[in-house]
């Protein structure tokens, strides 16, 4: 399985890195491969929580019993393990393959950071669409460029972090 996951990995960088020449004066081919792929997995996001939001919760109120969801964070809630593996599949095959952290300690780094941004899309969107009353899918928008600036910094220098040579 990891032999396809590089495989693929090295077929969409190569896809992505097609399109790199005309940035390669204003970023870093890993920075520009981050962009894409985060992007990527954004708008997957972003589509998969209209379809969640509209048709699967129908933005009803789900009852659990002990606490009633509202329907924008019932679909959030649907929506994060899926964005979280393809996310993380995307970063450690596409954009940051030359770090040498075990997988599982990328993958617990990787949970860690994508907790914190949890919480910012969890608070967010209360505010956005609970007090300010804006509509849910761009407030989901509006969260996920916050979330974008903390991840790009927190999975470099953190998740996917490269030792130091002498």
């Amino acid at each position: 399985m990891r032999k396809i996951l590089v495989l693929t990995g090295k077929f969409i960088g190569d896809i992505i890195d097609f399109f790199y020449p005309p940035f390669k004066r204003y970023f870093s081919r890993q920075f520009f491969r981050y962009g894409v792929s985060g992007a990527a997995n954004v708008v997957f996001d972003w589509a998969l929580y209209f379809v969640i939001y509209n048709y699967v919760v129908q933005k009803q109120f789900i009852p659990l019993g002990f606490v009633t969801v509202s329907p924008h964070i019932a679909a959030l809630l649907i929506t994060f393990p899926i964005t979280l593996f393809t996310g993380f599949l995307l970063q450690k095959y596409v954009t940051f393959t030359a770090s040498e952290l075990r997988g599982k300690d990328q993958l617990i780094r990787y949970m860690a950071v994508v907790g914190v941004n949890l919480l910012i899309n969890y608070f967010g969107l209360k505010l956005l669409v609970e007090v300010l009353h804006l509509y849910p899918t761009p407030s989901k928008m509006v969260v996920t460029l916050v979330c974008t600036i903390f991840s790009y910094f927190s999975q470099k220098k953190f998740t996917f972090k490269i030792k130091n040579t002498p």
